[in-house]
């Protein structure tokens, strides 16, 4: 694609893309750092060509396969949640790449970035789009998410785009001392859950109700 293509014009224009960071923070998000890293990205070169004209809207969209990009606010929300009160989101894992939008963003506010995907045609369409933005610092991988990426363990940040119906323990597992993970939780009804591993426990707190689609077991 061409620069034109990656600045994008109308719809996909950068004064389109700076409404939608304001109305992030009209929704409550704070973390400059976090606005910053979403603006940068071109979200229209990670969405279907005729979904383009809609990638700066806060809504999920359809990537086929059963799977969505999430919502910028509810990328927005997670990434200041693990980020808050830290200098850094440092040695970060992300489980459910699909496209490799929310990498992308993470990849501007850290030098390391593990993201896992289980559906092969996704982590080749994430692949590509990292190319195209010469996103060098993160590193995919064809894997079943839900066991995380143990080899890279620990991590000072996991962040999970799909809804598991509880915790999984192998992700609590690879957490550093001190570390985040923040994933939606729940079947029917799912919430956000932000965990911090103390040097006593691991110390949960409930937060905004959401919709994510399911985490699945095995790869494809």
């Amino acid at each position: 694609m061409t620069g034109d293509g990656l600045h994008g014009i109308g719809m996909t224009s950068q004064r389109t893309r700076a409404r939608m960071i304001e109305r992030l923070r009209e929704q409550g998000i704070r973390n400059e750092t976090v606005l910053a890293a979403i603006a940068a990205v071109p979200r229209h070169i990670f969405v279907e060509e005729a979904l383009a004209s809609r990638a700066y809207e806060d809504t999920a969209l359809p990537l086929g396969l059963g799977q969505t990009i999430s919502q910028p606010y509810v990328v927005a929300r997670m990434i200041e949640l693990l980020l808050s009160g830290r200098p850094g989101l440092g040695r970060t894992l992300e489980v459910g790449a699909g496209c490799g939008y929310q990498a992308a963003v993470i990849a501007r506010l850290t030098a390391e970035v593990y993201a896992v995907e289980r559906l092969a045609p996704l982590l080749e369409r994430a692949k590509a789009n990292m190319r195209q933005l010469n996103q060098f610092n993160v590193r995919l991988k064809h894997a079943d998410g839900q066991f995380g990426l143990p080899e890279a363990a620990p991590f000072d940040s996991i962040i999970v785009a799909a809804a598991a119906p509880q915790v999984p323990q192998a992700l609590l597992a690879q957490l550093a001392p001190g570390g985040r993970l923040c994933l939606p939780v729940g079947a029917s009804e799912q919430y956000l859950s932000l965990i911090e591993r103390t040097p006593e426990a691991f110390v949960e707190t409930r937060l905004d109700p959401v919709r994510f689609v399911p985490l699945l077991p095995g790869t494809q």
